[in-house]
């Protein structure tokens, strides 16, 4: 498998969370369930949604050793949290770890990383039509340098998609390796970058994939409606576009008034439901253990 899969910001979660026998906790991005084996662990409770099917087969052995009155996996992308507001269930915690897990990294043939040679996939959900290749190989050079600009904050776009638009003439693109040799030349390889080159165009292609950002957007949406008063929320983030909508969503839920030219002396905000908690980054020791956890943030809030 690689390496090993490591739950990031584990201790500051809990401290957020506050799982407790009489706590009831949704896990919307299940992963591989470190996070919420801790919360089991604490005594909550745990509901848990993920739309990759090697997620849900990885949810079983919590059910055999916490049981099936504990513990629930469900298939589920959690851009569909709305549904579950409007089913009338409640939860006292809500927990979003953003992006990929470990294991789907180190997957080559789910196709999400240039380390690992493989299809150019990254779909989530395998189900979904659209791979990384089918935007690839499809898109305009135009769109593609739009991508990689929104979704990768890629200066060297332009570029980028100039290149891929030249080789695909030749030869369609279909591996990771392929495209990563690709993006490296356009961008002249690694010289005075702390990162591959093909770092943010490959975010960005993933993002694009799985929809994240629009999903991550519905999702916030139905937090207010999803948590009983005093439930807290915490999403861990791990790029700015993610961490920018979460800081947005709680700074917009946690103003009592709204203020402005059209209201001078201030108004009730409508959307007053949270009180923030605070932003939260992994140690220097927990980087050296787990230098993936390098770039996460956690935020976290309580409904009032």
């Amino acid at each position: 498998m690689g390496k090993e899969h490591r739950s990031v910001l584990m201790a500051e979660t809990l401290e957020v969370l506050q799982p407790q026998s009489s706590r009831r906790i949704l896990d919307a991005t299940f992963g591989r369930g470190g996070h919420s084996r801790e919360l089991l662990v604490a005594g909550a409770k745990v509901v848990a949604l993920d739309q990759d099917p090697d997620a849900i087969e990885a949810a079983s052995p919590l059910i055999e050793e916490f049981g099936a009155d504990r513990f629930e996996i469900r298939k589920m992308n959690f851009r569909e949290l709305q549904a579950v507001v409007d089913a009338g269930e409640r939860f006292d915690g809500v927990l979003f770890d953003l992006g990929v897990s470990s294991p789907q990294l180190d997957r080559g043939e789910r196709g999400f990383s240039f380390q690992h040679d493989g299809p150019l996939d990254m779909r989530m959900d395998p189900e979904t039509p659209l791979t990384a290749a089918d935007l690839v190989n499809s898109s305009s050079e135009t769109e593609l340098a739009q991508i990689f600009f929104e979704y990768g904050e890629e200066r060297g776009s332009r570029r980028v998609a100039a290149a891929i638009a030249r080789a695909r003439v030749a030869k369609k693109i279909t591996t990771t390796h392929q495209l990563a040799e690709i993006i490296s030349q356009a961008l002249g390889g690694r010289r005075d970058r702390k990162i591959h080159p093909a770092t943010k165009c490959f975010q960005a292609l993933r993002i694009k994939v799985n929809e994240e950002l629009s999903a991550l957007d519905e999702a916030l949406a139905a937090v207010p409606g999803l948590l009983n008063p005093g439930g807290r929320m915490a999403t861990i983030s791990f790029h700015a576009l993610e961490d920018r909508r979460v800081k947005r969503f709680i700074e917009k839920h946690s103003q009592e008034e709204i203020r402005g030219e059209r209201y001078a002396f201030g108004r009730p905000n409508p959307d007053y439901c949270l009180n923030k908690l605070g932003r939260w980054k992994p140690s220097e020791a927990e980087i050296e253990e787990n230098p993936r956890a390098r770039s996460a943030r956690l935020r976290g809030a309580e409904k009032i």
